[in-house]
């Protein structure tokens, strides 16, 4: 491992990026990696397929391959169709719940579109390649596997890896097939250099004992020389965890998160995060970043509309972008409605005797109506600007203004719920 003083010596524009934008951590071997990136290496990190989108947690690896191509590097997505099979247990307290494989299928199929919206895919040189570790796990032949893989792996350095050390401590049971886990991590690193002469595999600080044995294995299965590279793992000013929120996972998926709330999410950026996720989550210039980084007081609010807006036209595009920066303005500066809030449709059906709480519910302002009751009982909901202080209180056809109904929970919260 090197820390980041000794990186003062690196001369590829991928490695200083990563330094200058705050996403280094350790290093196999510096130099050699230096330069491998100075020429122009190819690199990877996998995904598992657990949920139907990724999350902001996850975009701080998209972004690392994003700095990879942007330096002329040439970076490799790796679906895990296959090691979603078993379940990574780094960071896990307890065995992942096993998804079905129509499950990981449709999960696959609704991740992919994300990576195309971040890199650019295609035959060059540098182009980004999508690969599927299916290919070559699910073929595998148990007894071969062990005896030209599993020879090479110690178990002694596997119980010392936090993802297991951790387990065993806290004496929480560890799965045989969670175990294996991070032997299947290590060949992946391997075919991915026979298939794709794959040099590099990156990840968060807390992968850095997978990535360890993939760079190893490679070395004693085939004399290969590899290298591993990893960023911290990014949490916020107040230690709580990236992507996380009371609503649940910021998901990057538009239908499972709107533009106008993955606008939001940036907006709410403690004041602390936000020089250092415009370093990571935009491609703003480093010196304007320093700028807005430096402002104060109020003026500070005009670095996190910044990093709004930047970072979700990375994701849905500066169209959207700009929609959900000017709804936000109408509804906050103006205290005016806006087309662009997220909007709920319902049937007439369901509108009649709709409660406000239950109406929160369905807007995704309240995770259930007795959570809606107690804002109302705090006097936070309003109903089309107009405080609602009655947990009972109903909606009805004359709130109905232009087709539509604003909620809002607090000051930064709102929704349309329209009838039909």
């Amino acid at each position: 491992m090197l820390s980041a003083r000794a990186m003062t010596t690196a001369s590829s524009p991928f490695l200083r990026t990563a330094i200058a934008r705050g996403q280094f951590h350790q290093c196999t071997d510096l130099e050699g990696l230096d330069k491998a990136a100075a020429r122009g290496v190819t690199g990877y990190i996998g995904f598992d397929m657990t949920a139907p989108s990724l999350h902001v947690g996850n975009l701080t690896q998209i972004m690392y391959l994003r700095r990879l191509q942007q330096a002329g590097g040439k970076p490799i997505v790796l679906l895990g169709g296959g090691t979603t099979r078993v379940g990574d247990p780094s960071g896990k307290e307890e065995m992942r719940q096993l998804l079905s494989e129509e499950q990981i299928v449709k999960n696959t199929a609704s991740i992919r579109g994300t990576f195309d919206k971040f890199l650019s895919f295609g035959d060059g040189k540098s182009d980004a390649l999508l690969v599927d570790n299916s290919e070559w796990l699910l073929p595998l032949n148990y007894l071969d596997f062990l005896r030209t893989v599993g020879r090479h792996m110690s178990v002694n350095r596997m119980l010392s890896m936090d993802s297991v050390k951790l387990r065993l401590e806290r004496e929480q049971p560890m799965s045989f097939i969670e175990f294996n886990y991070m032997i299947l991590q290590a060949y992946d690193f391997v075919e991915l250099k026979r298939r794709y002469n794959c040099e590099l595999q990156m990840g968060g600080s807390d992968q850095w004992g997978n990535i360890v044995n993939g760079v190893e294995l490679g070395r004693r299965m085939e004399s290969f020389e590899l290298f591993g590279l990893t960023q911290p793992l990014i949490t916020t000013a107040s230690g709580a965890k990236m992507g996380k929120t009371a609503q649940g996972a910021v998901w990057l998926n538009a239908d499972m998160v709107s533009p106008y709330e993955y606008w939001q999410y940036w907006r709410n950026a403690e004041d602390a995060d936000v020089g250092r996720f415009l370093k990571i989550f935009t491609d703003l210039p480093l010196e304007e970043i320093a700028r807005l980084e430096a402002l104060q007081g109020a003026e500070i609010n005009d670095a996190k509309k910044t990093l709004a807006t930047e970072a979700t036209a990375l994701l849905h595009g500066r169209g959207e972008a700009l929609k959900a920066e000017e709804a936000a303005r109408a509804t906050f500066e103006q205290g005016a409605r806006s087309d662009n809030l997220p909007t709920i449709v319902i049937a007439q059906s369901e509108f009649a005797g709709l409660r406000v709480a239950a109406a929160l519910v369905k807007a995704g302002l309240a995770a259930s109506n007795g959570e809606g009751k107690r804002a109302i009982a705090q006097k936070s909901v309003s109903v089309n600007d107009a405080l609602i202080t009655d947990e009972g209180a109903e909606l009805s056809p004359a709130d109905i203004v232009d087709g539509a109904i604003k909620l809002s929970l607090g000051k930064k919260k709102h929704a349309l719920l329209r009838v039909e």
